[in-house]
């Protein structure tokens, strides 16, 4: 049976961060052709709490569990996908055509999570009025009037750092409110304005760490 899920549900950051990848383990209950999925199976198969996989489904489900059996899995994909804002796609444009924003505009994938790259921005002569993957790439002269013709809300920034505050400023004047950074560069922006960083640098540095530490360790066993 249904129930009412309030529109002032609120989720922490890490529960944010958690639902795609519940999505990941519904889809493939999905192919197997399973109607229910437990929040046990979850937390089992994501290596996760399970109270805590609990809590986010219920805080996001409109209908609740059967015992035993678990939630209806294409219902809670809707709920997921719904709460999420991935129904609604939303235009999203991106400034630096270079290999990492061609790469972007290139991914399809991002239309399941809401967002269509509508188009890209570049200060190359030589990159000006090119298509790729279908989407033009304009000058940065137009970026403004174009933002604020379509209320475009989200940008996505991949140009050298010392490039990136120009840039966000300028999405900013455009009246964008959600920006994905890809310079790796701190970027200031009003209140009101989101920025989600997407630090390479700090991942990259991770895995590195992680390599020296398994080759010191494998080094101490040899000797």
């Amino acid at each position: 049976m249904a129930r009412p899920r309030s529109q002032d549900t609120y989720l922490t950051k890490q529960a944010l961060q958690r639902m795609p990848y519940y999505l990941q383990v519904l889809h493939q209950a999905e192919e197997e052709g399973r109607e229910f999925v437990s929040a046990a199976k979850i937390a089992q198969d994501l290596q996760l709490n399970e109270v805590l996989v609990r809590k986010d489904i219920a805080a996001v489900s409109s209908t609740g569990g059967r015992p035993k059996a678990g939630f209806p899995v294409r219902c809670l994909i809707s709920d997921i996908e719904q709460y999420m804002g991935y129904h609604t796609l939303k235009e999203t444009i991106l400034v630096g055509a270079g290999s990492l924003g061609q790469a972007l505009i290139k991914n399809r994938e991002f239309q399941m999570y809401g967002i269509s790259i509508v188009a890209a921005f570049d200060t190359k002569k030589s990159m000006i009025h090119k298509s790729i993957g279908g989407v033009e790439v304009m000058s940065m002269t137009h970026l403004v009037d174009f933002c604020l013709k379509r209320n475009i809300q989200i940008g996505i920034i991949t140009v050298p750092p010392e490039a990136a505050q120009s840039v966000a400023d300028r999405m900013v004047d455009g009246g964008i409110r959600a920006i994905w950074n890809f310079a790796m560069t701190k970027l200031t922006v009003p209140t009101g304005v989101l920025v989600q960083n997407e630090d390479l640098a700090s991942s990259l540095a991770m895995l590195s760490q992680h390599l020296r530490l398994e080759n010191e360790m494998r080094n101490s066993w040899i000797e």
